[in-house]
């Protein structure tokens, strides 16, 4: 004999059998004395089979069930008694657990638990109870409405199967409802087996529209242990399964309530689904405020670049995650900068059906947002990953002689799970169709990580991030507070724009009247003061603005005139000396004059600087015939119909030019396109019209380059590639035909023209004193003009620093050179070996700096007293 089962009383009088050790087995008999008998016989539904059945009866392998119903058969009505015979052959069946997965997670789960709700005992019940016994399943049956729901609450059943052929005894909806009505049974399947015609009048009526189709599922009466079977197996792993799932995520949720990350998970069509309590405490929202919003109806900061949702948008939308920085709009109004990761989640069919967004703030916030210290959550949730990192900012001491670019530095590693990093990682690598030099870069770091040490790989993930950022040579100012005119130099030569604020326009001067010509002229014809003075325009003091006074504000056509015939431009284009001075002309008089800083006499300037570089050994040795002329052209060419105000000025107030380039590059894009447009509109002055189609298209595509080079927002970009392909590699090696090699290479090329027009273009400060400071003048005149127009027409004010009123004009030359020319400078020097520039930079820096510990903030010092 084996263990007895505990006997469980309910309140309501209604008892059933318990195994104490929870396996069910049907080795064991339970005696009930006379007495108890007595006081339990009305308890037990009356049945012709039987009167004697208890009102829940628990699993029983076959064998020991069959024998058990002998037994109690064969009682007499004074003793109650279930026996089972110990039978070592015939042992109960026992199922272990299973492992459910549930994407990154493993799951155990049970061997499911049915409760058969049958009055009678009959083929129905015994078919049901075979087939749980060949499934698996654990079971237990009840005979009453009350007993079934006792029983639930104590096992919480997967699955219930309500006998519904006999009304007499209990109607199946009734059973449905009483379990329905406990909180356990939201995640249970309800099964009403019925006979064929009342199965039928249930689907033609509907009868009770109350009790849905999902509440209660059908089954109809069959006795076939084999269509049992498959019944049960069908639901358990439908809906049992997913149930079971579901269930798992609330861990998954519970996970993301309680990280640090802000977490924002929106549908399709970006409405949002839900948001954490980091999110909420971050952007100043309540859930309530946001679930169910498209994220298009929340107001957006307008420091972002007006093509960056754009370019979010366009990532996503191909299945490819975004991340980078991103300004978000709080409820309270201000603007914060934040890490963001939008990772698109791919559902059945490949298409996307949800965004998942993992914010935090970025350190430049200062702490403004009120979120404890950043934990590594990824121990609960794999969505969440570092972003990238920063490059910082210094403002190199002028005594010191460095030609490094901007070094990259990174903040300690707080790298979350190192495995799921890799899976990340590894996926968007092979996610890659296009097998490109920084591909094969990351792939072989991937593959240094699989037999590195934690530490390395840890590193060397923290690396991979910062590979795949779009700005990897776009430093940060450390503080924004330091130094403002810094700050306003950054904004207005290094931005595209802010979103545009109104509906201004600013109109650009795009055709130039032939009017506005000049008659022709020969080089043979220039006057002698103005040859005198061309005679020195290979010396790097030639003073331009000698030129524009003696030209009367055209001194391009001239000294182009000069330069070109120096380097034998019209043999190498095959054109005329009057189709060279008819394309010079047409060209300056495209130049507004009446700018005070980008009009044709910088562009002589820059083609002189050009000019002056290209006359050097080392630039000389590097380029061929082609790639000079190309750069003379786009020196000519590269700020040709400037209006006289920035790029951002330009997109702010919505001009035609940034619709017609998105707002990207406006300004070099419409100097590269107008002057091949100007040069194709008449034979005449089309200095391209001989030159062979292929040879004419390498030329075109190598100023193109060079114009768009000019450009700022891309300065740390070119300047840090040629530090590390050029002067690093060059400085480890000797003059000799490898360091040849290194120069000459099509790349490096490239690399050594975008920066001699970069710096041709900005080497003002280099120039001696006396131009240096005309040149501050001319160009705080034009942006104190665009300051003023900006306060006029309501525009966003770009750099609000230039204010005529309030501007020191040494401190904004002072924030320039320590930004952008002293280490472009360097890396040039470096290269093409310019002492006397270097000198006359050396002094002008100590000339502003000078003015500016006096607190003076003009050109010049204030007369003595």
């Amino acid at each position: 004999m084996g263990c007895a089962p505990s006997i469980h009383v309910s309140q309501s009088g209604v008892i059933y059998c318990r195994d104490s050790d929870e396996s069910n087995s049907p080795h064991q008999t339970t005696t009930i004395s006379q007495g108890t008998a007595a006081t339990l016989h009305g308890l037990f539904i009356k049945t012709d089979a039987a009167e004697t059945i208890p009102s829940v009866i628990t699993y029983q392998s076959r064998h020991s069930r069959n024998n058990s119903y002998r037994d109690r058969r064969e009682n007499s009505g004074a003793h109650i008694r279930i026996e089972a015979e110990t039978q070592t052959s015939h042992a109960s069946v026992k199922v272990s657990a299973t492992e459910e997965c549930v994407g990154p997670m493993r799951l155990t789960q049970e061997p499911s638990q049915v409760l058969l709700v049958f009055a009678k005992e009959d083929s129905q019940s015994d078919a049901f109870w075979w087939a749980c016994d060949r499934a698996g399943f654990r079971c237990n049956i009840a005979r009453t409405p009350e007993s079934a729901v006792e029983c639930f609450l104590d096992k919480h059943h997967e699955i219930i199967v309500i006998d519904g052929r006999h009304p007499l005894y209990f109607e199946a909806e009734a059973v449905c409802r009483l379990i329905r009505a406990t909180k356990p049974s939201e995640n249970t399947v309800i099964l009403a087996v019925q006979n064929f015609v009342f199965f039928l009048l249930h689907l033609a009526s509907f009868s009770k529209p109350h009790l849905t189709w999902f509440d209660l599922q059908r089954f109809v009466e069959n006795s076939s242990v084999s269509a049992c079977y498959n019944e049960l197996v069908q639901i358990e792993h439908g809906e049992v399964r997913c149930q079971f799932k579901l269930r798992a995520c609330n861990s998954v949720f519970t996970a993301l309530d309680h990280c640090q990350e802000a977490v924002e998970i929106t549908s399709e069509d970006h409405v949002i689904q839900y948001v954490n309590p980091a999110f909420e405490q971050m952007m100043g929202y309540h859930k309530g405020e946001l679930i169910g919003k498209e994220l298009t109806e929340l107001p957006k900061s307008d420091k972002n670049r007006a093509d960056l949702l754009d370019t979010i948008n366009t990532c996503i939308k191909k299945g490819k995650e975004w991340q980078g920085i991103y300004y978000a709009r709080k409820k309270s109004g201000d603007s914060i900068q934040q890490h963001v990761k939008i990772t698109p989640v791919i559902g059945q069919g490949g298409k996307i059906r949800h965004y998942v967004a993992i914010k935090r703030p970025h350190a430049d916030n200062n702490n403004q947002v009120g979120l404890a210290p950043r934990v590594n959550t990824l121990s609960v949730c794999y969505l969440l990953l570092p972003s990238t990192e920063c490059f910082s900012l210094r403002h190199r001491d002028r005594r010191k002689d460095s030609m490094d670019a901007r070094s990259l530095s990174s903040r300690g590693s707080d790298a979350p799970s190192l495995q799921n990093r890799r899976y990340s990682s590894v996926a968007r690598i092979h996610s890659m169709t296009i097998e490109a030099p920084i591909t094969k870069v990351i792939n072989i770091i991937n593959a240094a990580q699989e037999s590195s040490p934690v530490t390395v790989a840890e590193a060397l993930d923290r690396v991979l991030e910062i590979l795949r950022t779009t700005e990897l040579y776009s430093p940060q100012l450390a503080s924004k507070e330091d130094d403002p005119h810094t700050n306003d130099l950054v904004g207005g030569l290094m931005n595209d724009g802010l979103r545009r604020l109104s509906e201004n326009e600013y109109v650009f001067c795009k055709n130039m009247s032939q009017s506005q010509l000049s008659i022709p002229i020969t080089l043979n014809d220039v006057p002698p003061s103005i040859a005198e003075m061309l005679n020195d325009e290979e010396c790097w003091d030639f003073n331009i603005l000698e030129l524009e006074a003696a030209t009367h504000k055209r001194p391009l056509t001239y000294l182009g005139l000069k330069v070109f015939a120096s380097f034998g431009i019209c043999e190498f284009l095959n054109c005329t000396e009057a189709t060279l001075r008819s394309w010079l002309q047409l060209i300056e008089a495209s130049y507004h004059s009446s700018n005070s800083y980008h009009n044709s006499t910088h562009a002589a300037d820059v083609l002189h600087a050009t000019a002056y570089f290209l006359r050097t050994e080392r630039v000389k040795s590097s380029l061929d015939q082609l790639d000079e002329v190309a750069a003379l052209i786009a020196a000519t060419v590269h700020d040709v119909d400037h209006p006289g105000r920035t790029n951002s000025f330009l997109c702010n107030a919505g001009s035609e030019l940034a619709i017609l380039y998105n707002d990207t590059a406006v300004l070099e894009s419409h100097h590269a396109a107008l002057a091949f447009q100007l040069t194709g509109r008449d034979g005449k002055s089309n200095i391209f019209k001989n030159i062979e189609r292929n040879q004419f298209r390498t030329l075109r595509q190598a100023v193109i380059d060079m114009v768009l080079a000019t450009e700022m927002t891309r300065h740390f970009e070119h300047v840090n590639k040629f530090v590390n392909s050029i002067n690093k590699p060059m400085a480890a090696l000797e003059e000799s035909s490898t360091n040849a090699n290194i120069r000459n290479s099509p790349e490096n090329r490239l690399l050594i023209k975008r920066m001699l027009i970069k710096c041709a273009d900005v080497s003002n400060p280099c120039r001696p004193l006396e131009l240096c400071i005309e040149w501050a003048g001319r160009i705080s005149e034009e942006y104190f003009a665009q300051t003023d127009e900006e306060k006029r027409q309501g525009l966003p004010v770009v750099m609000p620093v230039f204010d005529r009123n309030t501007c020191s004009i040494p401190k904004s030359q002072l924030s320039f050179i320590d930004y952008f020319i002293s280490d472009m400078f360097d890396a040039w020097d470096a290269f093409a070996n310019l002492p006397g520039l270097m000198e006359h930079l050396s002094e002008n820096y100590n000339y502003w700096k000078g003015l500016d510990e006096v607190k003076c903030k003009s050109l010049r010092p204030p007369p003595p007293s």
